[in-house]
C-alpha cells in the first residue's frame, strides 16, 4: 500500500491529481519521440541522468548503468539506472538496478565487473556472476552481484566493503597479481585524490597507496601504446577527463607523462568510465555530457556517444585518442560529398541541407590566418587558424594542423555537437538546442579562401527505432 501526505499545495495545483495506478508508463507511445529527444546520444526514458556507472560487457550484451533519478527532472534522490545494447548504438532501458536502502542512503557512482574465476563465490549457476561496486552515502563503499545478466542484484551481506572519507570505486582485475583493485576517490585528511585498495575476493580489502589531486569518479585501464602490446601504458583520470599516463604494479601509480596533466575532452564532459571485459579488448568510453539540459522535456542530462581510446605516439610522448566507435555508421542514410573544392568567402556548398541528425567529415587547409566555419543550426563550430584552435559557443580546444592539414569529425544531434579533431586528437562535447524550425546546415571561409580537400555530410537516422 502506498500512502501520499501532503502539508500544503497552491489552491489551483492539480499534482496530486497526476497520479494515479497503472502498470504502463503514462505516454508510453511518445517515448523518444518528444521534441527535443536526442536521436543517438543515450537519455534516460524519463527523469534525471548523470554519471555512467558499471559499464561492463557479458555475453554479447554492453551494460550502461548511470546515476538516475527515476522520479524528478533535477540532481537528487540517486538510484542506477540500466540499459543494455547489443551494439552500442540501439539501448534498452532496463528495470532501475540499484535502490537507496532508506531516504538519505542515496546509491552514488561506481563500477562493474564479470567475476569470471569466481572469486567472490557470489556464481550460481553456469555463468559467472557480474559484481558492481557502488558508494552507499550511509555506509561506504559497497557491492552487489547478479547471477541473471544484471536483471535482478543482491547486496552482499557483509557491506560496505571499504569504508573512508570518499566514493565512486573503479574495480580493476590486475592479472600479474591475479587480485582485484579499487581506485577510488579518497579525501581523508583533507588531501583530495585517488586511493588505491587490493582484494584477493572483492569482500576484503586492504589500502595500498594513494595519488593526491584528482576528485571524484576515477577510471583506471591499460592501453598498448601504438598497438604494441609489448609497449603499454596505465591511463589514470577522474572526474573532469584530464589524465596522467604511467606504470602500475598493482599497487602503486607511478605518473611518467610528466607534472602536468593531459588532456583530450574539453566542453560538456564529466565522469567518463571505460567498458571492462570487451571481447575485442577495445577500451569503450562513455561520459556524460554535464549540462546538456532538455527544458520542458520529462527526461533531463545526455550520455556522449561511446569512443574507442587508444594510445599513439606524438612529438612530446604518447597521447590518447578518442574516436567515435564504428558502430555509429550504422545509423548514415544519405550521403552527400565535395572534393578538392575551393571555399571561398560567401560560398556555402550545403546551403541546401537541413535536418536534426548528421555526421560531417571536413578535411582542409587553413590559411595562416581567417578561420573556416560550419554554421550547425544556428551554432557555429568555427577553426580559428591564427590560434590554432577548435571554437564552438564557449568552449575552446587546442588543435594544431597535421601536415598542414585539420580534419574534423562532426556529431550533430538534437541537443548537442561533439566535435573530433584530428582522427580524435582532441574532442569537444558541447550543448546545443537549436531555435524552433532552426534546421539548416552550413559552411563557410572567412578572410580568405580555403582549401577543401573533402567534405562529406551523412544524414544519421534515429538509434531509437531500426531500420
Amino acid at each position: 500500500m502506498l500512502r501520499v501526505e501532503l502539508d500544503e499545495q497552491a489552491p489551483d495545483s492539480r499534482g496530486l491529481a497526476a497520479i494515479t495506478q497503472g502498470d504502463d508508463i503514462p505516454d508510453a507511445g511518445l517515448l523518444y519521440h518528444e521534441a527535443n529527444r536526442p536521436q543517438f546520444h543515450f537519455t534516460s526514458r524519463r527523469g534525471w541522468l548523470n554519471d555512467p556507472n558499471g559499464l561492463v560487457w557479458q555475453a554479447g550484451t554492453y551494460h550502461l548503468f548511470y546515476q538516475h533519478n527515476p522520479y524528478g527532472w533535477s540532481w537528487g534522490n540517486m538510484h542506477w539506472g540500466h540499459a543494455v545494447s547489443a551494439d552500442l548504438v540501439h539501448w534498452k532501458e532496463q528495470p532501475t538496478a540499484l535502490y537507496p536502502r532508506q531516504f538519505g542512503d542515496w546509491c552514488f557512482s561506481g563500477s562493474g565487473v564479470v567475476d569470471t574465476r569466481n572469486t567472490s563465490g557470489f556464481q550460481k549457476g553456469k555463468e559467472p556472476p557480474l559484481v558492481v561496486a557502488f558508494t552507499s552515502t550511509g555506509r561506504g563503499e559497497c557491492i552487489a552481484s547478479s547471477n541473471d545478466r544484471g536483471r535482478t542484484w543482491n547486496e552482499y551481506v557483509g557491506n560496505p566493503v571499504v569504508k573512508h572519507a570518499g566514493r565512486d570505486p573503479k574495480l580493476v582485475w590486475y592479472e600479474p597479481a591475479r587480485h582485484w583493485v579499487m581506485a577510488v576517490y579518497d579525501e581523508t585528511g583533507g588531501r583530495q585524490g585517488i586511493a588505491f585498495h587490493t582484494s584477493p575476493d572483492l569482500k576484503n580489502w586492504t589500502q595500498r597507496s594513494k595519488i593526491d589531486g584528482f576528485f571524484e569518479c576515477p577510471d583506471l585501464f591499460e592501453l598498448p601504446v601504438d598497438g604494441n602490446r609489448e609497449r603499454t601504458r596505465w591511463v589514470l583520470h577522474a572526474d573532469d577527463g584530464k589524465y596522467v599516463l604511467g606504470d602500475f604494479d598493482g599497487q602503486t601509480f607511478h605518473v611518467t607523462s610528466g607534472k602536468d596533466k593531459l588532456q583530450v575532452w574539453h566542453g560538456n564532459f564529466y565522469a567518463a568510465q571505460s567498458f571492462s571485459n570487451t571481447p575485442d579488448h577495445r577500451r569503450i568510453q562513455i561520459g556524460w555530457a554535464n549540462g546538456v539540459e532538455f527544458p520542458g522535456m520529462p527526461f533531463n542530462q545526455q550520455m556522449t556517444i561511446p569512443v574507442e581510446l587508444t594510445l599513439r605516439s606524438a612529438e612530446d610522448g604518447p597521447r590518447l585518442i578518442a574516436r567515435p566507435v564504428s558502430e555509429l555508421a550504422s545509423l548514415r542514410a544519405g550521403t552527400r560529398e565535395w572534393h578538392d573544392i575551393l571555399l571561398a568567402p560567401g560560398d556555402n556548398p550545403l546551403n541546401r541541407l537541413a535536418g536534426e541528425q548528421f555526421e560531417i567529415a571536413v578535411d582542409f587547409s587553413p590559411a595562416s590566418t581567417g578561420a573556416c566555419a560550419l554554421d550547425l543550426r544556428g551554432t557555429l563550430l568555427v577553426y580559428d587558424a591564427a590560434r590554432q584552435e577548435l571554437v564552438c559557443k564557449n568552449v575552446r580546444a587546442p588543435l594544431r594542423p597535421r601536415d598542414g592539414r585539420v580534419r574534423l569529425q562532426v556529431f550533430l544531434d538534437r541537443g548537442s555537437i561533439e566535435v573530433f579533431g584530428n582522427d580524435g586528437r582532441t574532442a569537444l562535447s558541447v550543448a546545443s538546442i537549436p531555435e524552433k524550425g532552426q534546421r539548416a546546415i552550413g559552411g563557410s571561409s572567412r578572410e580568405g579562401a580555403t582549401r577543401v580537400h573533402s567534405l562529406v555530410v551523412h544524414e544519421l537516422r534515429s538509434a531509437w527505432t531500426r531500420p
